[in-house]
């Protein structure tokens, strides 16, 4: 099993007072050729500032689409249907595009998984990280491109006068991802969202951006929502974690309780896919079977398919998200006898 968080913040008193962003209910319906599919499924979650929140799950099971209905990014065949979204005192899902885009940057803010699709290719970098001071601050392009400077300085970026002349091409992997990162804390957001911003960087670069994201967290006091599969960054960077499965969240709270004694078989079943204790020539452990499609999604239980527990209750009934110990809820018919196993 994965080892237990090492960096996280533990102090529950942390998580008391207003939450810097809230998830009530948030749900996302996808307009297909074939119909209309739900991709987010009444998704709730909370984090305070100076707290890391992991949204963990397989690929397609939510978690980006979750994002960007937060950050509103959505493609124009999805659609927000349900929910609320509050940010800096407001529920952002109900505000006009010109008041969201006042948001973006000094409350909510997000770094992308692919920092070369996200940057401007055909812009300097120092102009495109001055462009928020611009935007939000009125400064004079000479005032944002020092600004800009100091950010790249911030972030580890070697020479950042001379590069601030540079294009995205010209940096390696890493260094796009810390520009990406200068960009989205440029104006010391309340909340920053990263959608696996480790993606396709090696052992080491990864380990540098987490804690580089880290370090960024605790001086500006951000809430950091992390979206990602990585079972150990989760581990050793998140103080909370809602695990998603089929764009509903199956179980949730603090990550050292949930790793430590899973109360739903899908986390059971991740957290024994690591293969510690694997041997050479023998099959790795892994969660059998696939995600359901999103149109066919069944009508009780969403993991039914997969899981070792599955009986006909789960079959017939959609179990609710129902409360397991103090800071903790599942969405099991069976978590006491899980609990036990």
């Amino acid at each position: 099993m994965n080892p237990l968080p090492s960096t996280a913040t533990a102090d529950p008193e942390a998580a008391t007072g207003e939450p810097a962003l809230a998830v009530e209910n948030l749900t996302v319906d996808l307009h297909t050729p074939t119909g209309t599919v739900r991709a987010v499924d009444e998704v709730s979650f909370a984090v305070h500032k100076g707290r890391t929140l992991a949204l963990l799950g397989e690929s397609g099971c939510g978690k980006s689409m979750t994002a960007l209905s937060i950050v509103g990014l959505l493609d124009p065949v999805a659609e927000v249907v349900g929910g609320s979204v509050r940010a800096g005192g407001k529920d952002v899902l109900t505000l006009s595009r010109p008041a969201r885009k006042k948001l973006a940057g000094p409350v909510l803010s997000i770094v992308f998984q692919d920092a070369l699709t996200a940057l401007n290719p055909v812009q300097p970098v120092g102009r495109q990280l001055g462009e928020p001071f611009r935007i939000h601050h009125g400064l004079s392009r000479r005032q944002a491109k020092e600004k800009a400077i100091e950010l790249m300085r911030i972030v580890g970026i070697p020479e950042p006068r001379a590069r601030a002349r540079s294009y995205p091409h010209q940096f390696s992997g890493g260094m796009r991802q810390r520009l990406l990162i200068a960009m989205a804390v440029a104006l010391a957001p309340d909340v920053l969202l990263a959608d696996e911003p480790t993606t396709a960087l090696d052992v080491t670069v990864q380990a540098q951006i987490m804690q580089l994201l880290r370090d960024l967290q605790v001086e500006r006091d951000m809430a950091v929502v992390l979206i990602t599969h990585d079972l150990a960054v989760v581990a050793e960077r998140a103080d909370d974690v809602v695990v998603m499965y089929a764009g509903n969240v199956v179980e949730t709270g603090p990550v050292r309780e949930v790793f430590g004694n899973p109360r739903h078989p899908y986390t059971r079943g991740l957290l024994d896919s690591v293969p510690e204790r694997a041997e050479k020539g023998s099959p790795l452990p892994a969660v059998a079977g696939s995600p359901p499609e999103l149109s066919k999604i069944p009508p009780g239980c969403v993991f039914q398919a997969r899981c070792p527990l599955a009986r006909e209750r789960c079959a017939e009934e959609r179990p609710a998200l129902t409360a397991t110990g103090s800071g903790r809820a599942a969405a099991c018919h069976f978590s006491e006898e899980l609990a036990s196993v």
